[in-house]
């Protein structure tokens, strides 16, 4: 029961986590455009994410008359649930399960998610859900490749999938360090899963409207932006942990959480075939190619 109660704890804090993350994405984006960032709802607009959640809750949930019913009601609910349930590879002391194949467990999560962009999209019944969710699919897949292959690459120089490993290998020289390239095709990477700026074309709101979920309003787009922005701070954790070794925890995280917002304010949003190209021309054979010299490596010696 331990395990489970420490993982119930762990969530009720990303949850109240990402409502604060919310107040400073919006605070930075204020800065970074020269203009109020939220500031109305408590001392420093701190009380301005609990304010936005009970009006969100508390609308009325409305559905459109072409929607497939049930699963347009589910997909924002599966979406929360994955974004939440792979924080079990949380590596705060040890890992809450003791997964010894967490990355596996963490690429299934990851993979799982594409679906409930896909079938919301679907079953929306909008002609801009559906561009939308079609082209998360497109994204998703393809960025995924690369991620697998950079895991591969470190699971090879570690031997191992468990998190817990990762922090005790890099005690004496951090990853980012020694594969650089590497580091910065996975936080490109995470920006094209995560659906971040400038990788955001499943909600291009120039061309799609929001995107797959136009048709969502009140408690059902509540649930899908708490599930991506779950998803960026678990995005930050990873990052810290396979690259950073998980040192000056918190304060790495923010930073990278940071940085996940600082490209949103500055870059534009790229079009849509450059970003194909760039994971299928560019991050793919990179990876490919370290593979190949990490397989060499470990052979040799």
């Amino acid at each position: 029961m331990i395990p489970f109660l420490l993982y119930i704890v762990l969530i009720i804090f990303v949850l109240v986590g990402v409502a604060f993350f919310t107040l400073l994405e919006r605070s930075v984006l204020g800065y970074v455009h020269i203009r109020y960032g939220p500031c109305s709802v408590g001392y420093l607009g701190f009380l301005q994410p609990f304010s936005d959640a009970i009006s969100l809750f508390s609308k009325e949930y409305c559905f459109p008359s072409s929607s497939v019913y049930l699963l347009y009601y589910i997909c924002p609910v599966f979406m929360i649930f994955l974004s939440l349930i792979v924080w079990i590879l949380f590596p705060f002391m040890e890992v809450l399960l003791g997964m010894s194949f967490g990355l596996l467990f963490f690429v299934c999560c990851v993979g799982a998610g594409v679906y409930a962009v896909m079938v919301s999209g679907w079953c929306s019944g909008s002609k801009y859900s559906l561009l939308g969710g079609l082209r998360s699919v497109a994204q998703t897949i393809s960025y995924e490749v690369s991620l697998a292959m950079i895991m591969m690459c470190f699971v090879l120089m570690v031997g191992s999938y468990d998190l817990g490993v990762f922090r005790l290998l890099q005690e004496g020289v951090w990853f980012v360090f020694l594969l650089s390239p590497l580091a910065f095709i996975w936080f490109a990477s995470v920006l094209a899963e995560l659906n971040r700026t400038p990788f955001d074309l499943a909600e291009g709101e120039s061309e799609l409207v929001s995107g797959f979920n136009v048709e969502y309003g009140g408690g059902g787009f509540a649930l899908i932006f708490m599930a991506e922005y779950s998803s960026i701070l678990f995005m930050s954790v990873l990052m810290n942990v396979i690259f950073l070794g998980g040192v000056v925890y918190f304060s790495l995280v923010v930073v990278m959480s940071f940085l996940i917002i600082w490209v949103r304010g500055t870059m534009p949003r790229m079009r849509y075939d450059f970003l194909m190209m760039l994971t299928w021309s560019g991050f793919l054979p990179i990876s490919l190619c370290y593979i190949t010299f990490l397989c060499g490596f470990v052979l040799l010696f």
